[in-house]
């Protein structure tokens, strides 16, 4: 049927005149219940539509929306900072850095300290900006081995909150790296194996007098008189790895003359023409807790120091491999002088046909057992190993870690 339109409503209008018509008569029409809606009914916002059939007419009306009010529960906007913390606490590295992208709020609450505690950036392919971008969210345990950094800018002045630092093998200016030391007063462990180091590197270290562990394996770059500031300064050292770095004579020197008597464990391997009896001797004396010592590739040592290494009661590991000037014979009677012995490294000296007999001869002492040295390295080389590779940091892992 057709539908028309009802047109506007007035006083002269004869719907309505008739309207008034049933009303005072009091008699009901066909169409009297239609007449009373659009009666009672508020003027209309919207057009009606009216159909005409043959008994009686009605009314096709559009109701209005009303407005849903969210049922979804409670907005992100009213959490509190704390929650949103707590909730940013479980995210990866990923997603807070993409959560710090929404909005001015969770920006700020995704740079917030408590969540930077601990942060691994190994892996990454440049590492510079992430490296810049951590160490203004006050980061105490940063391990970053293997970088690559071509350039890093520190505001001056500005003092970082690290403790534990790890940057060994990685690939980074001088300056870069000097920026970061400079501004570090708390560091209890320290690597920075393999690296281009200078002397104003070294005195930066010096400031950090709760220095436990160091490792400086391999690294070039500084003067004698620069180490022998730094061991003085640093008095509370525990763990010394100062193994194969470009030194010369004075360098060792520095190094048995001014450690801290703190010290338990010292890689001082690699100089084969550098470190004497004489040296040995006043390491000794210097450092009478020593358990563990490494001063494997000493050419110039024989077995004249087996006396001198007597004083050390509580050697628990030795490492004299490739220490050729010592004779077989001689180690034999090194289990009898050293009572609490219990590792002992003679790699490149001993055969392998020798090897049964002097564990034989030896039977309490484990001979061999340890190829790498540990002493001061954030993670052991015995410990990484490609099928399943240890991310932890002075045997603790980092909570933020770069997921691939």
């Amino acid at each position: 049927m057709p539908l028309q339109e009802l047109p506007c409503m007035n006083l002269q209008h004869p719907v309505r005149n008739k309207r008034k018509s049933c009303l005072s008569e009091g008699l009901g029409s066909e169409s009297t219940p239609t007449e009373l809606v659009l009666q009672r009914s508020p003027r209309p916002k919207h057009p009606r539509l009216i159909c005409r059939g043959k008994e009686n007419d009605f009314v096709l009306a559009r109701r209005s929306r009303r407005r849903r009010q969210s049922t979804s529960g409670v907005l992100w906007d009213h959490l509190p900072d704390e929650l949103l913390l707590r909730i940013y606490f479980c995210l990866p590295l990923q997603d807070l850095l993409r959560v710090s992208a929404v909005c001015k709020r969770w920006h700020r609450l995704a740079l917030d300290e408590s969540l930077w505690h601990s942060v691994d950036l190994e892996g990454l392919t440049h590492t510079g900006l992430a490296l810049q971008h951590v160490l203004k969210t006050g980061v105490h345990r940063l391990r970053c081995p293997r970088a690559f950094v071509t350039k890093l800018e520190l505001p001056e002045p500005r003092t970082l909150q690290l403790v534990e630092l790890d940057l060994s093998s990685s690939i980074i200016p001088t300056s870069a790296l000097q920026s970061i030391i400079r501004g570090c007063r708390q560091l209890q462990y320290l690597s920075l194996e393999a690296l281009q180091l200078s002397d104003s590197i070294i005195s930066c270290l010096a400031k950090n007098c709760n220095l436990l562990q160091l490792n400086l394996s391999g690294c070039s770059g500084f003067s004698a008189a620069a180490l022998a500031d730094m061991l003085a300064s640093c008095c509370s050292l525990e763990q010394v790895n100062v193994s194969w770095c470009i030194f010369s004579r004075d360098h060792v020197r520095s190094v048995v003359n001014h450690l801290s008597p703190s010290v338990t464990a010292l890689n001082l391997s690699g100089y084969r023409e550098s470190l004497a009896l004489d040296d040995v001797k006043i390491l000794v004396e210097r450092c009478p807790n020593i358990q563990t010592l490494d001063l494997s590739d000493s050419t110039l040592l024989t077995a004249d120091s087996f006396p001198v290494l007597k004083q050390l009661k509580n050697l628990h590991h030795l490492s004299l491999s490739r220490c050729y000037h010592i004779h077989l014979a001689a180690l034999c009677d090194l289990g009898n002088m050293l009572p609490s012995l219990g590792f002992l490294d003679v790699f490149g000296f001993v055969q392998d046909s020798q090897l049964a007999s002097l564990k034989k001869d030896m039977p309490r002492i484990s001979i061999n057992s340890r190829p790498f040295s540990s002493v001061a390295r954030p993670t052991p080389a015995s410990r990484l190993l490609p099928s399943h590779p240890d991310q932890t940091m002075w045997s603790r892992s980092c909570r933020l870690r770069v997921r691939f």
